[in-house]
């Protein structure tokens, strides 16, 4: 594996936190999380269902695409836990994520443009490739941790609700968007840490900067210092004798 250079694993986790990002985006503003419906016996009317998202409500008739009702403050009166949770949960979710990306981003950016001549100061550095790199896996891990938990449990809160009601209370495709972009994060951080454990065999720790070796040059060591034992140089020197 390029350790030392952009690597496919890196890229392609890179790509797959910005579709997730932009999943948590889509199931965060879509108002499709539970969706009540209203069966009537009259044969003159249609059915309705009440669809509600995080942050708005609409009422819609079967078959139609206008909103009979539209509640575009229920953001602020929402009556049902699990929702409130997830107003709270996705934001933070998308923020952490996007701190993650930020550092992928500088440990590719890092990686594509440093040198490869090595720098002392840059040795002792906190901030390089392969750091930002496994920060920004446990952030995925983190993020994909926040939008699950409570994406679930809306599963759950459901049963609960036809349960203490009655079984007209069912949750829509914005579950099925977030725990999929959640998936998406866990994606992500397994592949950074898949990249950054094949790397891990090499002679760098993880917050030392991965150079390109010239050849012939496998490690840095330290400068011996003035009480530093010379070690003992045996020279052989052969010795040819000609018989005659």
């Amino acid at each position: 594996m390029g350790c030392r250079d952009v690597h496919a694993a890196t890229v392609l986790s890179f790509l797959c936190g910005i579709a997730s990002v932009a999943g948590l985006f889509a199931g965060t503003l879509l108002p499709n999380w539970r969706k009540l419906r209203l069966i009537t016996f009259n044969r003159n009317e249609k059915n309705l269902t009440v669809y509600t998202g995080l942050w708005v409500k609409c009422a819609r008739y079967d078959g139609g695409h206008d909103c009979l009702m539209y509640d575009a403050t229920w953001y602020s009166s929402v009556d049902q836990l699990d929702l409130r949770v997830l107003q709270f949960a996705l934001p933070l979710s998308i923020l952490i994520a996007m701190g993650a990306l930020l550092l992928c981003l500088i440990g590719m950016c890092d990686t594509a443009f440093r040198s490869s001549v090595p720098n002392v100061k840059l040795a002792k550095c906190l901030v390089n490739s392969a750091g930002c790199h496994l920060v920004a896996g446990l952030l995925f891990f983190l993020a994909g941790t926040v939008s699950l938990s409570p994406s679930i449990w809306v599963i759950f809160y459901n049963i609960h609700l036809n349960r203490k009601f009655e079984p007209v209370f069912a949750f829509d495709y914005a579950v099925y968007v977030t725990v999929a972009s959640a998936g998406g994060l866990f994606m992500t951080a397994l592949l950074l840490f898949i990249w950054y454990c094949a790397c891990k065999s090499l002679p760098s720790p993880f917050w030392q900067p991965l150079y390109s070796h010239p050849p012939g040059m496998h490690t840095y060591s330290q400068p011996y210092s003035a009480r530093s034992r010379l070690s003992a140089i045996e020279i052989d020197i052969p010795v040819v004798s000609h018989t005659t």
